[in-house]
Order: C-alpha cells, then structure tokens, then sequence
C-alpha cells in the first residue's frame, strides 16, 4: 500500500462538536486557517499562512503533545516539559491540546494553544487518573504553576482532584512561559453545534454564555480577572482569553465568526 493509500481511523465522536470543527477547520486552505487563527489570537499574536499547526485536516488529525510532537518546541525544550510533567515518560502521555499553532508576539516565536468545547458539559470537572510515580511528579508541577501564578494574580488554584484538564492546560501555559516561549492559550466555544442537540446537553449559543460557563466552571481554579487578559512572566507575555465562533459543518468550506 502507497502512502497516498493508507487508511485513516476516526472515533464516531471525532465527527461531531469541538472535534469536527476543529478539523474542517484546518482542512481549509492554509491562508484560510492563518485568518481564522488571528481572528483567536488578536492583538495579541500574529499567525501566517506559513506557520507550523496541528492537526491539518482530515488526513493529518493527530492532536499536538507539547512534550513529545516535534515542530513547536525544540528537542531540548520538549524533553524539559516532559520530565517537568512526568518522572516515568514511558507509557504516559502529556496533555494534547485541540488545536496548536506557531505563532509570533511582536518579533518573538511563539504558540497558541487552543481548548475548543462544543457544549456547557464539555466543561466539567474532572481528576488526574495517572498512577503513582507519576501522580505525584504531575502533583508538584501543579504545585509549583499554582504558586506561580499566584505571584502574577492571586487566586489561583490548580489541582490534580479538581477540574484537571483546566489546571494542567494553565500549568503547561506557565512553564511553557517561563522557559521563554510566548503563549496565548484561547478557551474556544463552539456555537450552534446542533448535531450534539439529544436533548441532555445545553449547547452554546452566543457568546456570552459561553463567557459565563467558563468563569463559573472555572471559579474554583482561575480568578474571574484572570480571562482575557495577558500577564508578564519573567519578561515572557502569556495571554488568556476566552473566544467563540461559529462554525458550519454543512459547507464545503469552513465559514466562521468569531467573537470575543
């Protein structure tokens, strides 16, 4: 079998909500990816057609692992994230993200890291479910972001009991900063997502209530003042913003509007 031939597996929920979205998104034409992706990230963050994303459509689907997908950080930097995170690598996995692009802040190199949710569900509670040596190398780093942030603004708490995904994505973002990367991590909300509607989920339909849905589900982790707002880290920017679009999953092409 040619390469041009192999086959491509998707799980049925990579073809609704955030997942599918996320992926007839960078399906279209590179410029077309680039405008959506600054439309996230402005002013903070400029993307070019010539930037380096993932995933990349439908045929190249794999979500980015800061620690182990190579082209956003430099072998030295993705094995430091790794034993930063984790004290045994092998087997375990650092967070994957949605949606990862290079980027650049001023003249700076650096990365937006997208969270993309499709409904109110999406963000949910949730605990670490990784086994000891590494629950505890996970809980430290926690610990050590969770100070850190704490400098920047208190009212920071990140936790491997309590609304996980939130905390190790704020962890990642801090380190990542602190080794000198720019960062602009978007909390992205899905509207309209109307194939999820069974009748138990409570969609996102403006942006507003996706606004309220993250300060409230986050209250616990991240002080409200935190959102959309960029902070200084040892001279390194690191911005947090929440952001919504739609997206029509009925197009050839992708089409979205983006607010936020």
């Amino acid at each position: 079998m040619t390469p041009a031939e192999r086959t491509i597996k998707f799980r049925e929920r990579e073809f609704k909500g955030s997942r599918l979205r996320c992926l007839l998104l960078t399906s279209a034409a590179r410029s077309e990816v680039a405008a959506f992706l600054n439309s996230l990230v402005a002013p903070h963050a400029r993307v070019t057609a010539a930037e380096h994303w993932m995933p990349r459509g439908f045929l190249e689907p794999d979500e980015a692992k800061l620690g182990e997908t190579p082209g956003f950080l430099s072998d030295q930097d993705r094995a430091t994230l790794t034993g930063w995170w984790l004290k045994q690598p092998g087997g375990a996995n650092t967070p994957n993200w949605d949606l990862v692009s290079t980027c650049s802040v001023e003249t700076r190199p650096g990365l937006v890291l997208v969270e993309a949710k499709a409904h109110e569900g999406e963000f949910s509670d949730d605990r670490c479910g990784a086994s000891s040596p590494n629950r505890q190398q996970i809980e430290a780093a926690l610990a050590e972001a969770s100070a850190a942030w704490n400098e920047l603004m208190p009212g920071f708490s990140l936790s491997a009991d309590s609304h996980y995904q939130l905390s190790n994505r704020l962890a990642f973002s801090w380190k990542l900063a602190s080794m000198g990367i720019p960062i602009v991590v978007v909390y992205l909300g899905f509207l309209d997502a109307h194939e999820m509607d069974d009748g138990r989920r409570t969609l996102l339909r403006n942006h507003m209530q996706w606004h309220r849905c993250v300060v409230a589900q986050s209250k616990d982790t991240i002080p409200e003042h935190a959102w959309d707002r960029t902070f200084d880290v040892g001279g390194t920017p690191l911005t947090i913003a929440i952001r919504s679009a739609v997206v029509d999953v009925h197009t050839q092409s992708a089409s979205s509007r983006v607010t936020g």
